[in-house]
């Protein structure tokens, strides 16, 4: 390690899980009856550019009336945008970055386990996208999960057919800053994706990927190995 480093503890995934206060589960529980998703969204617009814990704790609790499942401290960051939140399953202890986009399907699904870190400015094509526990993405990554068939030729690119392919981020594995992640790919447990790489193939458990096309460097073996 180079001796100008300086090690620190890891904050956000040591943090205690603490329940939210009832008052907010109530509250986002009548908000989901007495209220549209539009008109919740709307609320969420007045709050997301907020800097105090007040908008954050009024954030928290707008996502909670808006999304299938959530758990407790989940920290949502400013600018945040999504689509289709009705098919989100957040976990506890997720945190979710300042201007993150997370665009679901409406027949899709969006899974983000335990103490998930989503990094700022991380977009993620949530049509058919898991998380698992501890897994996570740095600032300015994407997770693609679609794509244009390009066919027939003779259309123009945009106008032709989706196809929708899942992405399985296993447990403890990491999108690396700006890296991409293309539709259809498993990254497997541990795993980490080197910054800018463009994974187009299945990443092993603890392999190390860099590059464009991504290809495994190394394995993650060793207890003291330098980061």
């Amino acid at each position: 390690m180079n001796e100008t480093a300086t090690r620190t503890p890891a904050i956000h995934s040591n943090l205690p899980i603490v329940l939210d206060p009832p008052h907010e589960l109530e509250e986002a529980a009548l908000l989901r009856k007495s209220k549209s998703p539009e008109e919740i969204m709307a609320l969420l617009d007045q709050c997301s550019l907020g800097s105090t814990q007040a908008d954050a704790n009024r954030r928290r609790l707008l996502w909670r009336a808006l999304v299938k499942r959530m758990g407790h401290s989940v920290r949502i960051g400013r600018g945040v945008l999504v689509k289709h939140p009705e098919t989100f399953e957040i976990g506890d202890g997720v945190f979710i970055g300042d201007q993150a986009i997370i665009q679901g399907r409406f027949d899709g699904y969006c899974k983000i386990g335990l103490r998930c870190w989503i990094g700022p400015q991380t977009f993620l094509d949530a049509r058919a996208l898991e998380f698992e526990d501890y897994a996570g993405t740095a600032p300015g990554a994407k997770v693609l999960g679609s794509e244009h068939t390009g066919l027939p030729v003779s259309a123009p690119f945009p106008t032709t057919d989706l196809i929708i392919r899942p992405v399985l981020v296993k447990r403890g594995a990491s999108v690396g800053m700006n890296a991409c992640v293309m539709p259809g790919i498993t990254v497997g447990e541990d795993a980490l994706i080197g910054a800018g790489a463009v994974v187009t193939k299945d990443v092993p458990p603890l392999a190390i990927v860099v590059g464009v096309p991504a290809k495994v460097i190394r394995y993650r073996k060793s207890e003291n190995e330098n980061p």
